[in-house]
Parts: C-alpha cells; sequence; structure tokens
C-alpha cells in the first residue's frame, strides 16, 4: 500500500495545481489534502506502528476503531445481560434506584432460570413484614469500647486519590443522609471524608497513609491523634484486597498531586505502589498485638482485619492466634476476588484470590469451628449491587455487606473502564478538575443515599416474602442453586457447616486436617513443610 499511496498523492497533487491554472480557488483542496497527505508520508516513515508503515492513512482508522470500541459495545452490541463486569440490567437497577425512578420489570425475568448456575430463594405461603430501618448490625467484641451500629450495606474501601474529591464528598454526605458507613481505602482519612459528618470506617493498609512516619513505618501517635475524631467509628487493617490479592495498592502518578502526595507524603507525580506486606507485624500473633495496639489507642472502637482467602492455612494460623492470644479482632472483611480496583495487573484481577462464595463460606465456618463466631462479626465485599446480592451473602455467613462499584455507580459511573487512566468521563474516577467540576455533590449524595434506601427495601421486602423477621435468620439453605439441569441443592449441602469447637477437638473435620496441622499462631508458614 506504500506503493499505492504515494502514486495516488503524486496524481492528486499534479492534478490540483493543474486545475489551479485555471481556477485558482482549487489550492483551497489542500486544506484536506495536505493534512492526509503529511499524515501518510509520517506513517511510511515512523517504525513503531507496522499496520500504518503498511497501510500508510488507512491503517490509522484501526486505532480510531479501536479507542471507541467499549463505548460501540456498551451502547449498540452488548445485550442487557452480557455486559461485564456488570451488565446493562445490573447497572440499570442502580441508576434508576438512584433516582428514585421506577424499577421494575415488564414481561417477566430475562434471565434463563434452567441455566446451570441460577440462583433463588424460596418464599413463603406466611409472609411477614420487615422494617428497612431494622436492618442493622452491631459490631464490637468483648474488648470493643465503642460498638458500632453498622447498617447491613455501606460503602466500601475507594480511596481519595483513585476516586476525586467531589466523589468522596458525594459518597461520604451520601452515607451522612443515609445512616450507613463509608470506608475510606487505604489513601489514608482525609477532610473530604470528614467534612460532611458521615460515619467513617478508617482503613489501614500497608503503606500506613495518613499514620505513616516519612520512612513508612507506622506512626502510633499520629494514628491516635485521627481515630479518636469522632466521625471515625472503625479501624480497618487491610491484608490484601480481591482484585490483586499480595500485590498491594497502586495509584498511577498522573493522580499523584500536590494534595494527594501531602495526604499520603509521598513524592508528587510519582506512582504509588503499597508493599504487598506490613511492616508493623511478621506474624499472626503479632498482629492480634498489632490490634490491640490499635484499639487501645482509639479509645476502644471496633478494630478488623480486611483480606482476600488465598492459602487458608494462613487464615486457620490468624484464627489459633485469636484462641491463644486472647486477642481477636472485632470484624473481619472478606474480600472476594471478583471484587473491583482502579487499576490492577491482569494476571491478579483475573487469576488469583478465591472467589467470595467459597471465601465466605470458609472463613465463616473457620471462625465456628474456633469459637470465635460469636465474637467477630463478618463482612463481604465483592459484586454487591442488590437487594438479593445482599441476602444471598449474608446467608452463607456474612453479616453486613460492601459495595463500591454500586455506589459508585449511584453518583454517576457509567462503567466506560477508565479508572486507571485519569480520564474517567464521569468525574468519578479521576483527578483532572476540569471533569471533577461535572460531579455535583449535593446531587450524588442524594442518589447515594437514594440508592442504599431502595436497596435496604429490597432487602426487607425479600426477607417478609421468604417468611424471615431479619437479616440473622438467613441460613445456607435458604439460598438455592441449580448444579446440574435436573438437580437444585442449596448451599448447606455444596458447602457443609462446622459445629463450634470443631477445629479445636482432637479430630479434626474431614477436608480440614492438612491446614489445621500446616497452620501455627507464631507464623504464616507452613510448619509441616508441604505447602497448601
Amino acid at each position: 500500500m506504500r506503493k499505492q499511496f504515494i502514486i495516488v498523492s503524486i496524481i492528486v497533487i499534479t492534478g490540483i495545481f493543474a486545475i489551479s491554472y485555471f481556477e485558482p480557488t482549487a489550492l483551497w483542496a489542500f486544506v484536506i489534502v495536505g493534512p492526509l497527505f503529511i499524515t501518510g508520508l509520517y506513517d511510511i516513515l515512523q517504525k513503531k506502528h507496522a499496520i500504518r508503515r503498511n497501510f500508510p492513512l488507512l491503517g490509522n482508522l484501526r486505532y480510531i476503531l479501536e479507542g471507541i470500541r467499549p463505548e460501540i459495545s456498551q451502547y449498540f452490541i452488548e445485550t442487557n445481560s452480557s455486559g461485564v463486569p456488570f451488565s446493562r440490567n445490573s447497572r440499570s437497577l442502580v441508576y434508576q434506584r438512584a433516582k428514585s425512578q421506577l424499577s421494575t420489570m415488564p414481561f417477566g425475568t430475562q434471565k434463563d432460570v434452567y441455566d446451570v448456575g441460577y440462583e433463588w430463594v424460596n418464599h413463603s405461603l406466611s409472609p411477614t413484614e420487615v422494617d428497612p430501618k431494622s436492618l442493622r448490625v452491631v459490631i464490637g467484641g468483648p474488648d470493643c469500647k465503642q460498638p458500632y451500629d453498622a447498617s447491613i450495606l455501606n460503602i466500601s474501601a475507594m480511596s481519595y486519590g483513585s476516586l476525586s474529591k467531589n466523589a468522596v464528598q458525594a459518597l461520604n454526605k451520601g452515607a451522612q443522609m443515609g445512616g450507613f458507613a463509608h470506608n475510606t481505602g487505604e489513601g489514608g482519612l482525609t477532610e473530604y471524608h470528614l467534612e460532611n459528618g458521615g460515619d467513617v470506617i478508617w482503613q489501614i493498609g500497608t503503606g500506613y497513609f495518613g499514620a505513616r512516619t516519612h520512612d513508612g513505618d507506622f506512626d502510633p501517635e499520629l494514628f491516635k491523634e485521627k481515630s479518636n475524631h469522632d466521625n471515625v467509628k472503625m479501624i480497618e487493617i487491610k491484608l490484601s484486597q480481591g482484585a490483586k490479592p499480595g500485590h498491594g495498592g497502586i495509584l498511577p502518578g498522573e493522580k499523584v498531586n500536590a494534595e494527594i502526595a501531602k495526604i499520603r507524603n509521598v513524592p508528587i507525580g510519582k506512582t504509588v505502589a503499597s508493599p504487598p506486606g506490613h511492616t508493623a507485624f511478621n506474624t499472626p500473633l503479632e498482629m492480634m498485638s498489632f490490634i490491640k495496639q490499635l484499639r487501645d489507642l482509639s479509645g476502644g472502637k471496633p478494630i478488623g482485619i480486611k483480606l482476600c482467602i488465598g492459602k487458608r492455612r494462613e487464615f486457620i494460623a490468624i484464627c489459633k492466634a485469636m484462641v491463644e492470644s486472647g486477642i481477636s479482632p472485632d470484624y473481619v472483611d472478606i474480600d472476594g476476588s471478583e471484587g473491583g480496583t482502579g487499576a490492577a495487573p491482569v494476571e491478579y484481577s483475573d487469576r488469583i484470590g478465591t472467589p467470595l462464595v467459597e471465601a465466605l463460606s470458609f472463613a465463616h465456618n473457620t471462625l465456628v469451628g474456633y469459637n470465635l463466631r460469636d465474637k467477630v462479626k463478618v463482612l463481604c465485599s465483592g459484586k454487591i449491587i442488590t437487594a438479593f446480592d445482599v441476602i444471598k451473602n449474608i446467608a452463607i455467613g456474612a453479616d453486613v455487606c460492601y459495595s463500591a462499584r454500586g455506589m459508585m455507580m449511584a453518583i454517576g459511573c457509567i462503567q466506560a473502564l477508565r479508572c486507571n487512566s485519569n480520564n474517567c468521563p464521569t468525574g468519578v474516577a479521576t483527578q483532572d478538575p476540569k471533569l471533577v467540576k461535572g460531579l455535583d455533590v449535593k446531587d450524588k449524595a442524594k442518589r447515594t443515599a437514594e440508592y442504599h434506601d431502595a436497596t435496604m427495601h429490597g432487602v426487607a421486602e425479600m426477607l417478609g416474602s421468604m417468611g424471615l423477621h431479619s437479616t440473622n435468620e438467613l441460613r445456607p439453605w435458604h439460598r438455592m442453586r441449580r448444579t446440574d439441569f435436573t438437580e437444585i441443592k442449596h448451599y448447606g449441602e455444596i458447602y457443609p457447616a462446622l459445629q463450634p469447637g470443631d477445629l479445636l477437638s482432637q479430630s479434626v473435620p474431614k477436608g480440614w486436617e492438612r491446614a489445621v496441622v500446616a497452620a501455627s499462631a507464631d507464623t504464616f508458614s507452613n510448619i509441616v513443610g508441604d505447602d497448601s
């Protein structure tokens, strides 16, 4: 095509000059032809893109079409149920509830109820009435002096820096209006989390942002000062997250402006990568001591840990440390590997970590097996946006749920998939002031509260239809799953439950022996050598 381009260019340019001899205005054609010729010539001379070099001018169409492919797919190609990570139906439900619009469905379900994997709950012929405002859980173990009365649905961890200041303000104001909590994410506790008066869960990650020394170590005095703020209701130690477990956090350099650099105590414009592991502790028992330290420094507020389940023995080791030390977190937050993030390596998002169903069932049973479940509440996160999502996860072990992307959609996220580029078109996941300005805090705060309120009404209505009075009555057998075309099982059959104290007995239940034997409160390593 290079030869053809050159020949055609010579013919066109020569033709224009020839015509201009009789009609000088023909030279205006170079306004169009000139840039096209220069572009084609540059395509031939450049060496980075073979397609453009072999197909000058025309080769650029590939990159133009590739650039708008996500929009074409979302608006013209995907069906109501085929979009990922969230389908159009799911996104529309959030938008409708956030705007207090009609969110009912005409003409019946669009799901294939005979498809393997389809899930549901069964209704009762003796329905009840449930007050949505009663759907709350008190978080705080025996050593907690300031228990927190939490909604069963809260805003999951998303840092300022990954989100814009307007997005953080809108979410926090919405939490204040709706009576639920807002997790700061590991990026630090900022004025945007505090100025609107919403309840805050301050997350402390491996970078200790907001409570770190200049060298990056944990600073007890700085933590004590901030954790005693009235708006801070709980503190959460982040061990790992579902979207990139074992990788730490990533904030692209283009998002690190002077303000964020000051908040996090990091260089301006440099990509910030939180280390994969903590420096404040190295063993499960040391983690328990750190939990006690944070609880004491914060005046007895609930302290939790967040993790994506990886090696089973490591979580078992944490539970053994709770038993041995007599110290336990007030809650554990189980983050499924399907959880979202602004920026993560593809392999980590797709192939590392345990999905929420298996992780939640395992964590709940482990706590039960060590007689810890009555002291430690379980929170969970991972693609939770509907009332059914809340119910199905509480049924298999959670007490409280987090939602991140659901809350993002409530304030305007359109799933443009540009979170890692600083070019979020809705002003949610960007630090570009021109884009941030488009997000109105007052309007989006109201939408956040409305979405939460409508979802809680949905949960209450579903519980009533099931003949239950609260989420405390949900059990694994309430959640049904089609495991084959002709076979249906409830989750109590799929994941057999442990009984209190089962893992403390001499005879450990089948399937648990190897991990229990390999776990120790003194180390996260395998004490028998054969890694599992």
